[in-house]
């Protein structure tokens, strides 16, 4: 089968810029590396077709040769058999090669050959805590009690006995991984005799086993600020497990769930809640106490007329945000009495009689009852 032009390959003019030929192989080499399509071998073929074509463009010579003499001035010249040893990788991808891509997108975990140090943080940790409505608008305070590693008091969290040495892994020399040749690519895989660490313990500490860490009960306080949502975290930095070979701690994940009150709901930093008044207190108007949530009893004002469903809003009565607070708004429910004395009918009798009874009411649209 005839060969495709390395341009059209990659997808680039052929006044391409070196940075653009870079671009233009890494989305390729992302999309069609073996390690992502395993067992495909079209992805395959279009890795090696990619690589072969970007190891002779980014070459100043080789392309030279490339644009005069066609695919006779570079042959031989990009048949690489080991593309893990390929030096472009590097070049694309960062020290590590392609592996780099991923630690780059999940934050660590592929070990780079010839490191010395082989120190990873801890992981992070997830404790779930429920609160009271009021504690979240206010603020409190939360002791939580959990377990987690901590790093070996002993052995300093090396794993390894007092003056006792770490020897380099006979499998990987000290890399912590593998590699095995399938076809024209290798894979690492992380070394089974050091389980990606490097390094054998040859005498591990007692007190941990060589782990270098030990799990350990905790209590802490956790600061739950004013205004916090359903659903919100809050991350205590390296509270986590301790990390392995002394590696940093990774943080405490305090995710809080709020306890629904019994008469306040809460949208955004506003607080709502429904207060009945009578038919009377309604069409005269009058004057009521109403405690806020944080026990505060106030004085408020129903004005003559008011329909059932009326929001009165109190001003800075809400939650904090910043130094300020929101509003609270009542809504008042207008309660028809189920049960009326002799008198109280006889009033109402009246009063129908007084003021006439409307009996072909004109429709309201739902739109005018919701704003009101």
């Amino acid at each position: 089968m005839a060969k495709r032009d390395y341009y059209e390959i990659l997808g680039v003019q052929k006044n391409a810029s070196k940075d653009e030929i870079k671009k233009a192989y890494r989305k390729l080499a992302i999309q069609y590396h073996p390690d992502k399509n395993p067992g495909d071998k079209q992805a395959e073929e279009k890795f090696k077709e990619a690589t072969e074509a970007y190891e002779i463009l980014a070459d100043d010579q080789k392309k030279s040769a490339y644009d005069q003499f066609g695919f006779a001035g570079v042959e031989g010249m990009g048949q690489s058999h080991d593309w893990s040893n390929f030096r472009g990788f590097e070049d694309i991808f960062g020290e590590g090669g392609f592996g780099s891509i991923f630690e780059n997108f999940f934050g660590g975990g592929f070990r780079r050959s010839g490191s010395s140090s082989h120190v990873r943080q801890g992981a992070n940790l997830r404790y779930d805590i429920e609160i009271p409505f009021k504690d979240a608008v206010y603020g409190t305070k939360v002791e939580v009690q959990y377990s987690h590693n901590e790093s070996c008091g002993t052995c300093k969290g090396s794993g390894s006995a007092d003056g006792a040495s770490k020897k380099t892994c006979p499998t990987c020399r000290g890399s912590g991984q593998i590699r095995h040749s399938q076809g024209f690519f290798s894979v690492a895989a992380t070394c089974h005799t050091c389980h990606g660490e490097g390094y054998i313990i040859e005498a591990p500490c007692r007190e941990c086993g060589g782990s270098g860490t030990q799990k350990k009960r905790q209590k802490l306080m956790v600061t739950i600020p004013p205004g916090v949502e359903n659903g919100k975290r809050v991350v205590i930095s390296k509270q986590g497990d301790a990390g392995p070979n002394g590696g940093p701690a990774g943080d405490l994940y305090v995710f809080i769930r709020v306890k629904r009150h019994e008469y306040f709901e809460r949208q955004g930093y506003d607080l709502y809640c429904a207060v009945p008044v009578s038919v009377t207190q309604a069409a005269l108007g009058a004057e009521i106490h109403v405690s806020t949530l944080d026990n505060k009893t106030i004085k408020v004002k129903i004005p003559a007329g008011t329909q059932s469903g009326k929001l009165l809003r109190i001003r800075s009565e809400g939650v904090p945000s910043g130094g300020q607070r929101g509003d609270m708004y009542i809504k008042l429910i207008v309660q028809v009495p189920e049960k009326l004395s002799r008198r109280g009918k006889e009033l109402l009798e009246e009063f129908a009689k007084t003021e006439g009874q409307n009996d072909s009411p004109k429709p309201i649209a739902l739109s005018q009852l919701a704003e009101g």
